[in-house]
């Protein structure tokens, strides 16, 4: 369902709306939402204001060729690639930091590097000076000179910096080692000091509650979280999709003040309520977080109200808020809402950034309009936004799961160009739009250029060999493991897809001997591999080598559910083999498996076939104690048994039961009581469930063949003719069973000539007749004076040389009856 637009935020988007005198422009045609943004000569010339030129004592070639001579030393060797664009950065500080910075990316030493500068450093070049280090290990080294030429007052800043340097770099003894140190030292922290420790445990690949154990000191020593560190928790509860927890948090921390009471939605809300506690107003940065943590929760009501009130308050909207709605708007199908925000983003000047463009390739991508997603990508590039990574993968993956083979491999030829890397998931698409599309040795040179440079994970693996796999190009997912193989990338999903790929290939004994060697390669089969295994031999009619896999399964403690069980009894019970099944479903209730509905079924079902009432009872009554109600499934089941053994008063109390469930009874249930009924010339009956079939459209050859068979059974031969007429009609004439029953109608009826026609019909259709068509058709001619010496020998020519017999069958017909053009 599409969401509407809260009428308050495109208001308050239009009155914030300048009255532009500028010429940008937007151009919204109605056909297609695009939206073509130009930059405004303003907004043009604001951005070159911006654009620091270096000053001429600086040049940054010459620089760039001193760092790449300088690569001998240990730990310059590290920053001796910085790219020409980090160079301009440092011009843009001004001063003598670029000189600074320049010195020591070039000069080890420490002494050498700043002796121009010592002692004269300020506090805030040396906070630069610590943030601008590409390696942790330079900035650990800088930080530690500064403390002992004791001249410089190290400030909680500084221990901030470095503290973030070290989080991000994952060196958790070192931050751990640095705070005691801050605290011997006397240096008091603030709240953006246990901001920057929460963000960096948060984001560096420590459990939540290590960063949130910084929280816990922060308050043990009466300091509560500032608006940005409150953000920083709220994010780090988003991150891990506790969106009540983040809602709460909040909630709390601005539990004082007149609150803000959100509207309610219609639909029930999973985080919070109704209260979000604001009287005072927010930064964007907090505006921008809440707004992202309730689209991603899925309470879009409550990030359009947020939305609303951030503009009512006149907070200033910035390209990361409207992208987060544009996004937000994007994903539930609002395109129009998409392109008028693109329009309030230029009449805002605050232009569409890189994330913009990539947001709207992905929102025109998942709503299928490729076309408007490669316009806003060429438009990325001609408003001199350089597209990133995001941007080409993102649209390979398009070309490729459409099996756009010429606009993917223009692509592709665009990003080697440039020099872009081509990540596994895009590897892995483009492999199976050519595996798809039967390009075999396109997709074979596709695999090795990446195979060959070793850039292939073993997920990749795994997915090229499933692409194989899936289209029955057995050789070639081997030809793929076997390289995985030597590449020495095996995993457990790797052998799990191509035990897939033999079960689709039929090579089930190559599944098995692959599973078994598992633990040669140090490998031990996870629940998916025995799961996978176990169905394909029961689904390939080998129920007794599955359930030996299930018992190692069992002994491995991986069975969780039935799930496996019911596969190989279903097996057993399609082969017959019932005792099997029931010995099966006692040793899994043996090792504390619980049944559940479908296993009842699986086994209901099974004596169902075999016609064995008192089995299929018995289960029955066993599921209805265990708590599981009957469903139709189950019903149908009891149908086809009672149908089977001719139980008319079991049959009729279980399609009451169907007829009065939501979905009805089905078609089979309904001819399985037409069956029982017709059999018993139960005629009203009878009438009164075909009818109900035609009424509902549903009524197929079956249901039609009954009623004729009942009707030719009555004597009511005109009724059964109405009925082979309609069944001619509406093409209900496919098999043996209902051409034999007309040519018997109508022979029973002294009709020869339709009776012919129908076996004529039944020649062409390619449907071989058996020893009741031949009878039928002996009888029009028994009834027409032919000797019975001469309908015997048509017979056993039918034994001895079916081809030419039929011939001869039609021709003796055509002489007979005087009909014409009655060869086959």
């Amino acid at each position: 369902m599409l969401l509407k637009f809260h009428p308050l935020c495109l208001n308050d988007v239009n009155a914030l709306a300048p009255t532009s005198t500028s010429t940008s422009t937007s151009i919204l045609p109605e056909n297609n939402n695009f939206v073509r943004i130009l930059h405004s000569p303003n907004s043009t010339k604001h951005v070159i204001e911006h654009q620091h030129t270096p000053p001429k004592s600086l040049n940054l070639e010459q620089d760039l060729g001193i760092l790449k001579k300088r690569v001998n030393r240990s730990v310059v060797l590290q920053h001796n690639n910085v790219h020409i664009r980090c160079l301009t950065k440092w011009v843009c500080y001004g001063g003598r930091i670029p000189s600074i910075l320049q010195a020591l990316s070039t000069v080890q030493d420490l002494d050498e590097a700043l002796m121009p500068w010592q002692e004269a450093l300020t506090c805030k070049e040396i906070s630069i000076i610590l943030k601008e280090q590409v390696s942790w290990e330079r900035a650990l080294q800088i930080f530690e000179w500064l403390e002992k030429k004791g001249c410089y007052e190290l400030n909680v800043i500084h221990y901030n910096i470095i503290f973030r340097v070290l989080g991000e770099a994952q060196k958790w003894c070192l931050v751990e080692s640095l705070w005691d140190e801050m605290n011997a030292r006397g240096v008091e922290p603030v709240n953006s000091t246990y901001g920057t420790l929460i963000d960096v445990y948060g984001k560096g690949g420590q459990r939540k509650d290590k960063a949130l154990v910084w929280l816990k000191k922060m308050r043990s020593q009466g300091m509560e979280p500032d608006e940005i560190t409150m953000g920083i928790v709220v994010q780090l509860h988003k991150r891990n999709g506790e969106y009540q927890k983040a809602h709460d948090f909040f909630s709390k921390w601005y539990s004082t003040g007149e609150p803000l009471r959100l509207r309610r939605s219609n639909n029930t809300s999973k985080v919070g309520h109704n209260v979000l506690y604001t009287n005072v107003c927010l930064s964007s940065r907090t505006y921008n977080t809440l707004i992202d943590m309730y689209g991603k929760a899925g309470q879009l009501w409550a990030a359009f109200e947020i939305f609303a009130k951030m503009i009512k308050q006149g907070v200033s909207l910035t390209t990361v808020t409207l992208n987060t709605m544009i996004h937000l708007y994007g994903n539930h199908g609002c395109l129009e809402k998409v392109s008028l925000l693109l329009q309030r983003m230029v009449e805002l000047r605050c232009l569409p950034d890189a994330r913009t463009y990539n947001i709207l390739i992905s929102v025109y991508i998942k709503h299928n309009n490729i076309n408007l997603a490669v316009r806003y990508f060429a438009m990325m590039k001609e408003t001199c936004l350089e597209p990133d990574l995001v941007s080409y993968r993102t649209l390979l993956h398009a070309y490729s799961t459409r099996k756009m083979v010429h606009e993917a491999e223009e692509h592709m030829q665009e990003m080697d160009e440039k020099g872009l890397e081509i990540d596994e998931f895009a590897q892995s698409a483009v492999t199976r739009m050519y595996v798809e599309l039967c390009m075999l040795k396109k997709s074979w040179l596709w695999f090795r250029r990446f195979h060959l440079a070793g850039s292939i994970t073993s997920d990749c693996y795994s997915a090229i060999i499933d692409a194989y796999g899936q289209q029955g190009y057995t050789l070639e997912a081997e030809r793929v493991f076997n390289c995985c193989k030597e590449r020495k990338k095996l995993g457990v999903l790797v052998f799990n897809v191509m035990i897939k790929a033999y079960g689709v290939g039929k090579c089930y004994d190559k599944a098995c001997q692959l599973f078994d060697s598992m633990e040669t390669y140090g490998f031990v089969a996870d629940k998916c591999s025995y799961s996978s295994l176990i169905h394909i031999l029961a689904t390939a009619d080998r129920p007794h080598i599955a359930k030996a896999y299930l018992k190692r399964m069992q002994e491995a403690g991986l069975v969780t559910d039935c799930i496996p069980y019911a596969a190989v009894i279903t097996s057993f019970g399609k082969l017959g083999q019932l005792e099997q099944a029931k010995g099966l479903y006692k040793e899994m209730i043996g090792y504390n498996v619980q049944p559940d509905v479908i296993i009842y079924g699986v086994l209901i079902n099974a004596f169902a076939d075999a016609g064995s009432v008192k089995e299929a009872v018995s289960f029955l009554d066993e599921m209805q104690r265990a708590g599981f109600p009957r469903n139709p499934t189950i019903d149908n089941s009891l149908m086809k048994l009672y149908t089977k053994v001719g139980y008319l008063k079991e049959a009729q109390e279980t399609y009451k039961l169907l007829q009065s469930s939501e979905q009805g009874p089905s078609i089979f249930s309904s001819n399985c009581m037409l069956d029982l009924y017709t059999e018993r010339l139960m005629v009203e009956q009878a009438i009164e469930i075909f009818e109900s079939l035609k009424q509902k459209g549903v009524a197929n050859e079956f249901s039609y063949a009954m009623m004729l068979c009942m009707y030719k059974k009555i004597g009511r031969l005109d009724e059964a003719i109405q009925i082979a007429k309609q069944m001619r009609n509406l093409g209900l004439l496919t098999d043996l069973l209902s051409y034999n029953n007309i040519i018997g109608l109508y022979s029973l009826a002294r009709r020869p000539q339709e009776a012919t026609k129908t076996f004529k019909e039944m020649a062409k259709s390619g449907i071989q007749p058996d020893d009741f068509t031949f009878s039928a058709l002996g009888q029009c001619l028994l009834n027409y004076g032919v000797s019975k010496q001469d309908i015997g020998r048509l017979e056993v020519m039918v034994k001895k040389d079916a081809p030419n017999a039929l011939q001869e069958w039609m021709l003796m017909l055509s002489s007979v009856l005087g009909i014409d053009g009655c060869t086959y």
